[in-house]
């Protein structure tokens, strides 16, 4: 198999030395519009014989055709967001499998017909949160006859020997990135109604609860967007639900500083004047608190992903639990949030290259991605993943 990597940033490089190692892929091409830092990065790796290296601007689609008509059999697509539906668009246009890890918009889903037709695999939402997170939530909700509880959990965040300061938290991802899902409403259903949480209420008392992880100890969480879109993704019956969210897992105290925070509107969008010069309040607090939040060579990180779901399983009240939990590889210096986006977009085509997610149009993780085979993939590459069903006590 072929594969083809665009945009080479923390996730990309991830998915390219996954690819670069595996007996699978006869070969593989990195592009990326740092052309001379992408060569510099290949060079210093073993691998860089089997990798192919390109410049390509994205804002320019025949930079991108050029390195499709070469006949990569998937696209990984790590770019910005903004080219998603271009870059999907021109995979189905060349027949090349397209994989990215972005929720996908109207126009990509406008594509469905016209890839399936093309004999071209979509797959949209396929890193970390979103990705394996809806692979678990359709495997768990379809071991269960009835459905009666859905809590779902994605987090990042330092393990305890990396969080000495003053936040417990370190930056893995973009930090203002971080700060925008501080501040977005959410919905969940508790005790059988629909919750609706304004976006400055989501770090709230009454929305937060405790989790104990094994391993990790005592974590808070609090909400993470909209859980009820999912509930149609996976056909519960709404009259069944008692209680349904997602939720971030953090360490105790965060919910409370940031809260504060919210409250003094440090987080909102604009700018304030000071000395007669605009000053972004998001942007500011990136450059005063992002350099302090850095891992350390010897630091490491920690991926959770959870989903747990209760109901009826044959006449019986069952609980399924299936977990993922990731730390940073010192050896190859990926964090844990690397790995579980770039490797997992790594996964996805190769197994649409190799023929087992054999569908072909637009598809989605929760459906057409069994859990089984994502999980044999993940456990090779080192993350603890598991998933058990028991009594609801």
């Amino acid at each position: 198999m072929q594969i083809l990597v665009l945009g080479i940033g923390m996730q990309g490089k991830a998915a390219l030395h996954d690819l670069a190692r595996s007996p699978r892929v006869q070969s593989v091409t990195a592009a990326d519009a740092d052309f001379q830092g992408l060569q510099a990065y290949c060079a210093q790796h073993p691998w860089a014989a089997r990798v192919r290296c390109e410049p390509v601007d994205a804002s320019l689609p025949e930079t991108v055709e050029r390195l499709l008509r070469a006949g990569p059999d998937v696209v990984i697509d790590l770019l910005p967001p903004r080219f998603c539906p271009d870059i999907a668009a021109l995979g189905v246009k060349h027949r090349v499998h397209v994989v990215n890890t972005f929720y996908p918009d109207d126009r990509i889903r406008a594509l469905a017909l016209e890839a399936a037709q093309a004999g071209v695999a979509i797959l949209p939402e396929f890193g970390m949160d979103p990705g394996i997170d809806l692979v678990f939530l359709g495997h768990t909700v379809r071991a269960l006859d009835r459905v009666e509880e859905v809590w779902s959990y994605g987090a990042g965040f330092p393990e305890p020997a990396a969080s000495g300061n003053p936040l417990r938290y370190k930056v893995t991802w973009t930090f203002e990135g971080v700060l925008k899902s501080y501040l977005r409403a959410g919905r969940v259903i508790r005790g059988g109604r629909v919750v609706e949480i304004p976006e400055r209420e989501m770090f709230s008392p009454e929305h937060l609860h405790d989790l104990e992880l094994e391993g990790l100890g005592r974590l808070e969480a609090f909400p993470n967007g909209d859980a009820l879109k999912y509930a149609d993704l996976l056909e519960l019956d709404r009259g069944a639900l008692r209680q349904m969210g997602r939720y971030v897992l953090r360490w105790p105290g965060h919910s409370a500083f940031w809260k504060t925070l919210v409250d003094l509107r440090l987080l909102d969008e604009g700018s304030v004047l000071v000395d007669g010069h605009p000053v972004d309040r998001r942007r500011f607090l990136c450059a005063s608190l992002e350099p302090q939040l850095q891992y350390g060579p010897g630091e490491r990180d920690v991926a959770v992903l959870r989903v747990e779901a209760r109901g009826l399983k044959d006449g019986r009240r069952t609980r399924v639990l299936t977990q993922c939990v990731d730390y940073r590889d010192l050896d190859s210096g990926f964090t844990a949030m690397s790995r579980t986006v770039g490797y997992t977009a790594s996964i996805g085509a190769q197994l649409i290259a190799g023929g087992e997610l054999a569908r072909r149009g637009l598809l989605s993780p929760v459906r057409d991605v069994p859990f089984e085979i994502l999980a044999r993939e993940m456990r090779k590459r080192g993350m603890q993943v598991a998933s058990t069903a028991g009594p609801w006590l």
